[in-house]
């Protein structure tokens, strides 16, 4: 199958590292112009050169803006005006006691994790449909479905994405705009190295680690190892494409396995 973007515009919100970068490198691989986000101009330069340096002649800008307030939503906004493929990518995660998360805590879970990426479906679905084309991809995780006992208000907030989805899915029914989730299991990213010792401990090395946190966290894995952020990336290229275009309000799964069901 010959993927081709050439000609779309996509912002990646959250793509100054890890999941996010790798989907934005993935989309600029395949031709589409990239929009790489994040909230400090350095790292998102950074991470716009990444891109370019990967992916020699891509079309790549850099926009540094909190996605996680309505400000940082209408500055971004004022840069972009119009695009074809939106990826809410945004998200913070953390290991917590959930009866030790506070009022203030959940709202900005839900101000991050769910919020942002409403707020630039809202922005940017309208455009969409009256060309008559886009794609909206929400990324959540295995947490939305398998609750992880030491972070449940992330599993919480990603549970809500997909209903989120579902809902926007079905109010560009008809129109040539598609929106899906993409549910990512347990992905090798900086931020996951720092979560897995804080889990197992710092004083192993990173390959003896992963194996006790995936034997003792994640022990329902199927390919028993890390997802790699390019793994994600190639599904959410399919699903940008005009190949995916029967493919809207549903959840599909990267995760390696991880989560017990049949079901996409």
């Amino acid at each position: 199958m010959q993927i081709e973007l050439s000609g779309r515009r996509a912002l990646v919100s959250g793509s100054s590292q890890g999941i996010g970068l790798a989907i934005a490198t993935e989309l600029a691989r395949a031709g589409a112009a990239v929009v790489v986000n994040g909230r400090t101009a350095d790292k998102t330069e950074t991470a716009a050169a990444h891109v370019r340096n990967d992916v020699p002649g891509a079309d790549v800008v850099a926009v540094a803006a909190d996605l996680a307030s309505s400000e940082g939503a209408e500055q971004l906004r004022a840069e972009v005006p119009e695009l074809d493929i939106l990826v809410n990518n945004l998200g913070i995660f953390g290991a917590k006691p959930v009866l030790e998360v506070d009022d203030d805590e959940w709202r900005r879970y839900f101000e991050v994790n769910v919020l942002s990426a409403i707020r630039l479906i809202r922005m940017y679905l309208p455009g969409m449909t009256e060309q008559g084309f886009g794609r909206v991809l929400n990324i959540a995780s295995d947490s939305a479905i398998v609750t992880p006992v030491e972070m449940v208000h992330y599993g919480v907030t990603k549970t809500a994405l997909l209903a989120v989805t579902r809902g926007y899915a079905k109010a560009a029914a008809g129109t040539g705009v598609t929106v899906n989730s993409v549910i990512a299991g347990p992905t090798h990213t900086p931020g996951v190295e720092d979560f897995v010792h804080e889990l197992v401990g710092d004083d192993q090395e990173w390959e003896d680690a992963q194996r006790q946190f995936m034997k003792e966290h994640r022990p329902y894995s199927l390919i028993q190892r890390l997802i790699e952020p390019h793994e994600i990336g190639n599904l959410v290229v399919y699903l940008s494409s005009e190949q995916a275009s029967a493919t809207t309000g549903g959840a599909l799964r990267v995760d390696g396995g991880y989560v017990d069901s049949i079901l996409p």
